[in-house]
């Protein structure tokens, strides 16, 4: 995240709920239109469950306040007819607002989803150097949940109740305005300690959530490690850890609970409370004679329903409070900034040329922000000309992954610049950028679908045919043609249906297909055997011929036919030169020579 989020943060858990919530309405405002015929549906349903008490007292105080005969029966068949009429209205109406709400709920949770996938892919490695996979799913699954319980139910029910409260309360003023202010006057006392106590509800609701993000979180990683897990026999260690993850979690969740249960509780006792020392008032009232059966019957029911919206609005208040800790931080997901993005007027690459891309590497110094103090580049300079083959070598921690990284603009140097065909790759688009430059990783990607779409990942829209034509360009073709559905063979999570060589090869498969006039090969040949390593080997380097390539390699075997050499050390550029020349210096690439061919 950047440097100003842990401000931003302290400053979005001192707000209220209500201003929390608020974030919100980007996501709402775009379906007004339902969000007007839910407000219309449940205006209704509101009304007739405030017409019902009226309709009880007309046939307590018609039907049974002392007429007697046909004229009684008639009001009785009437009160109950009204009673059924009110009733319809009110099932139509609430039914209109369930599917509307639901519908509100599904239809937000997945756009709030949509929009978070979509801003943590355009982050850059630097934010997922602080911030776990495992998390950010946990925010995108877990919390989107708590969201869609809050739009697609909680908002109903706390208007609804809302508009229950605040009919119900003018009903009973009607009824009985001298009740009705010993009511007003007992329940504003009972609601501080309900607004207080809420308070700490959603702090542990935040607490509990984010004791849940980091269980997913561990699962995740130890998931995707399950051959290393099993091969140093930590299947146990792993699964203690993983309960006293979720252990811990459980114990943030139940202190939620307890207080959640604890405020319902003080809810529910004072508020009826008070309406049963106020129903008591007019109890004697009724048996003084100044207000009749059907008054009180009419004052009772009105006062359960506000004191039912009153309960049931405590319980909405929990269901917002953990709602708010789910929007604080899912709105930190979306509020990180990239710290690699477009230029707002980016420049043009020139049209490529027909034999590769010129690239210009000048007085490079770059830090990796988790490592401040150590450079992995110091001053590198470097100038790779059109169609030129350049092998980069040396021991682990010398620089040359991070060359790559800086190539792609995965991060951006502290000094220096670099230049393809000309222009600084910061004034490009990034997609742009990344289009011009095909990329063999040294730990392979396989996704989990078939051989024909993980090596079309290489160029959305390439046909089936460009497809196999890069297959065979990589030596891949015949391995994948022995699969059981050929192309169309599911190849697994991660590819674990596959050898590493097999996986490398259809590596290079995708870089083939996107046809890049700049070429990476981070390892290329590491994981193949030696007869996949020489088809391979063919292939590059017949996929090398008009474009620029740059090979970083351990095994020099790989990198002898290279145009040049380069030797890194300590990021910089130590030795330059072809393989013989550079064995002829006996510097560093002599030793590293010596070590693998067994002669200088």
């Amino acid at each position: 995240m950047p440097t100003s989020a842990p401000a931003a943060i302290a400053d979005a858990r001192s707000k209220s709920s209500l201003a929390t919530l608020k974030q919100l309405l980007p996501f709402l405002l775009p379906y007004r239109k339902q969000f007007i015929v839910a407000g219309l549906a449940l205006l209704v349903a509101a009304a007739a469950t405030l017409a019902i008490p009226y309709a009880f007292k007309q046939m307590i105080d018609l039907g049974f306040g002392g007429n007697t005969g046909s004229k009684s029966i008639v009001h009785v068949d009437l009160a109950f007819l009204a009673l059924f009429g009110v009733a319809s209205v009110l099932a139509l109406a609430t039914a209109a607002r369930f599917y509307m709400v639901s519908w509100l709920g599904e239809r937000v949770t997945a756009d709030i989803r949509s929009a978070v996938y979509t801003h943590m892919v355009g982050q850059s490695p630097q934010f997922f150097e602080t911030t776990q996979s495992g998390e950010v799913l946990s925010r995108l699954t877990t919390d989107t949940t708590l969201i869609q319980t809050v739009v697609g139910t909680s908002i109903s029910l706390a208007l609804r109740n809302t508009l229950l409260f605040v009919g119900g309360l003018i009903m009973l003023f009607v009824t009985s305005p001298r009740l009705s202010s010993i009511i007003i006057v007992l329940l504003a006392a009972v609601v501080l300690p309900i607004v207080w106590f809420g308070r700490r509800v959603r702090r542990l609701s935040r607490d509990s959530q984010d004791r849940i993000a980091d269980a997913s979180a561990m699962a995740g990683e130890i998931l995707n490690a399950m051959p290393t897990v099993q091969a140093f026999t930590h299947e146990k260690i792993e699964a203690a850890r993983f309960s006293n993850a979720v252990e811990d979690a459980f114990r943030t969740a139940m202190a939620r609970i307890r207080a959640r249960s604890l405020l319902t509780m003080i809810a529910i006792l004072l508020v009826f409370g008070t309406i049963v020392f106020v129903l008591w008032l007019g109890a004697h009232a009724v048996l003084e004679g100044s207000m009749s059966g059907g008054d009180l019957g009419q004052f009772i029911l009105y006062a359960s329903l506000v004191a039912g919206a009153i309960g049931a609005l405590s319980e909405v208040m929990g269901e917002a409070q953990r709602a708010a800790g789910a929007t604080e931080r899912l709105m930190e997901l979306i509020s990180a900034r990239a710290h690699i993005e477009s230029p707002a007027q980016p420049l043009a690459l020139p049209a490529r040329a027909a034999n590769g891309a010129a690239l210009a590497l000048e007085h490079l110094t770059f830090h990796y922000p988790s490592r401040p103090l150590t450079a992995a580049l110091d001053d590198l300079t470097l100038h790779i000309a059109p169609g030129e083959t350049v092998a980069v070598v040396g021991s682990s921690g010398a620089g040359k992954t991070t060359l790559f990284q800086l190539l792609l603009r995965f991060y951006d140097p502290q000094q220096g610049r670099i230049a393809l065909d000309g222009v600084d790759i910061a004034q490009l688009d990034l997609h742009a950028l990344r289009g011009a430059i095909g990329i063999v990783p040294q730990d392979t990607i396989v996704f989990s679908a078939n051989a024909m779409e993980n090596i079309r990942y290489g160029r959305a829209g390439a046909s089936d045919a460009e497809v196999i034509a890069a297959a065979k360009l990589a030596a891949a073709h015949e391995f994948i043609e022995r699969l059981p559905e050929g192309y169309h063979s599911f190849l697994g999570e991660r590819g674990v249906r596959l050898s590493g060589g097999q996986r490398q090869r259809i590596a290079i498969a995708r870089a083939m297909l996107k046809n890049p006039p700049l070429l990476l090969l981070d390892e290329a040949t590491s994981a193949l055997d030696a007869e996949s390593e020489r088809l391979v080997q063919s292939a590059l380097e017949a996929a090398m011929v008009g474009r620029t390539t740059v090979i970083i390699a351990h095994r020099l075997a790989t990198v002898k036919r290279a145009d040049r050499i380069l030797v890194m050390e300590d990021g910089r550029i130590v030795e330059t030169g072809n393989h013989a020349s550079l064995v002829a210096q006996n510097g560093i690439y002599a030793k590293l020579a010596a070590l693998q061919f067994h002669a200088p």
